[in-house]
């Protein structure tokens, strides 16, 4: 009896031996022909080429552009005609006597620096597309990034997740014939089976955040039918922070944050929005000359026209007031945006900090002697030395290890993407 049951073992044994690595199984079910395999250099070219929304906002631009060079024209000189129609008991009349030429043109001449604050307005609403651009660009750009490093580490995931079930699958089919002999207890073969039932759960929940994140990267890359996005990246990841100051952050914010600077020149347009409205509470001249034949006291009339209103009932007090009203408002959302802005950069920055901490080298080497735990854990389920309970406890935690492993790198890069973006720009890599 003994020897029947020192046979199960070491049947089960046999197989768990022949499983060392299944990582290639991560991606089973894709064809190698829709697999794109994509760098994180390639995948922005890509982004940068082909997104649409970029590719609308940059087209905002040239329509802000647009208005500038209409703003720079003056208004279209007027010309005014009254010609004899019927006089006398004739029809068109023109000669000296008998009928009437009236000619007039007319030029808008715009005072009080005009039209050159409906310039300076235009251009801050190029400043403003701009920088809308860039926030679309960032935004996508940290979005991209993000879901390349996720599918990443999901794969990771699963082939590990792949990796343990081909183990569990062939453990539990030796003990099927273990148990059948009355080699194995029910209670350990059942423990097999839930370890098997919530291994699943955790494959199928892991490849529904995987095809989310599929669906995303392939939206931004504008990349349709089934294609898989296959990232080419390692595990390694590091973050130099010793040359950074809060201090220097915070100054390369001011120059760079996209949603500042928006704020930024809001406030330059109210308050340029402020100047013009003064300006359009000066009255326009307007300036012509004229020529009139035979309505008048001379012959041939050659005249000088001036007109301008009087500013008695409107003085445009109403819209100046409401523009400084304005001004004052956006002053408040300038101050709340600066206090935002430096709150955000600390924040990241200290995230960044911990982030980097809790990936240094003291946990590089944790995560690779615990790696070789699990193979000496094997081995020794292998060579009898342990139980079945006590390899698949370790079974457990080397799961629980690895996939904090993976965590950490994801969270590392992320760190790293959420202070570049805070700052506007990419100061660590």
């Amino acid at each position: 009896m003994l020897l029947n049951k020192l046979a199960g073992y070491a049947g089960i044994f046999l197989c768990i031996c022949t499983l060392q690595s299944n990582i290639a199984s991560a991606q089973a079910g894709m064809p190698a022909a829709d697999t794109l395999r994509l760098t994180l250099q390639e995948t922005e070219k890509i982004f940068l080429d082909s997104n649409l929304q970029l590719l609308a906002q940059h087209y905002n631009i040239h329509s802000s552009e647009a208005l500038v060079e209409q703003a720079r024209k003056w208004e279209n000189p007027v010309l005014n005609t009254d010609q004899n129609l019927y006089a006398n008991n004739r029809f068109l009349q023109h000669s000296s006597t008998d009928g009437e030429v009236f000619v007039q043109v007319q030029q808008l001449i715009k005072t009080a620096g005009k039209r050159g604050r409906q310039i300076d307005i235009a251009k801050t609403n190029v400043n403003q597309a701009e920088w809308q651009f860039k926030a679309t660009m960032r935004s996508l750009h940290a979005t991209l990034v993000t879901d390349f490093y996720t599918i990443a580490q999901l794969q990771g995931n699963a082939a590990l997740y792949n990796d343990n079930m081909a183990r569990l699958q062939k453990l539990k089919t030796a003990m099927e014939a273990a148990l059948s002999a009355g080699n194995v207890a029910r209670k350990e073969y059942l423990r097999v089976q839930a370890l098997i039932v919530s291994l699943q759960q955790d494959m199928t929940d892991n490849a529904k955040s995987l095809s989310d994140a599929e669906s995303e990267l392939k939206t931004l890359l504008e990349v349709r039918g089934h294609v898989f996005i296959l990232p080419e990246t390692t595990e390694e990841e590091s973050a130099d922070v010793s040359g950074l100051s809060l201090a220097g952050l915070m100054d390369t914010a001011r120059s760079n944050n996209t949603d500042y600077m928006q704020e930024v020149y809001q406030l330059q347009y109210q308050r340029q929005n402020l100047k013009l409205q003064h300006a359009l509470g000066v009255p326009d001249l307007t300036v012509g000359t004229e020529f009139d034949q035979s309505a008048n006291y001379a012959p041939n009339y050659y005249g000088l026209a001036l007109s301008i209103p009087i500013p008695i009932l409107d003085r445009n007090r109403g819209n100046i007031k409401s523009a400084r009203w304005q001004v004052a408002g956006e002053e408040a959302m300038m101050k709340e945006a600066d206090n935002k802005l430096q709150n955000d950069v600390q924040n990241a920055f200290e995230k960044l900090l911990m982030t980097a901490q809790l990936s240094a080298g003291t946990n590089k080497a944790f995560y690779f002697d615990y790696a070789q735990l699990y193979k000496n854990i094997v081995e020794s389920f292998n060579n009898r030395q342990i139980s079945m309970i006590e390899f698949l406890d370790y079974f457990n935690d080397y799961q629980d290890v690895r996939k904090q492993q993976l965590q950490q790198v994801l969270n590392l890069r992320l760190a790293k993407l959420n202070l570049n973006d805070m700052v506007g720009k990419d100061i660590v890599r």
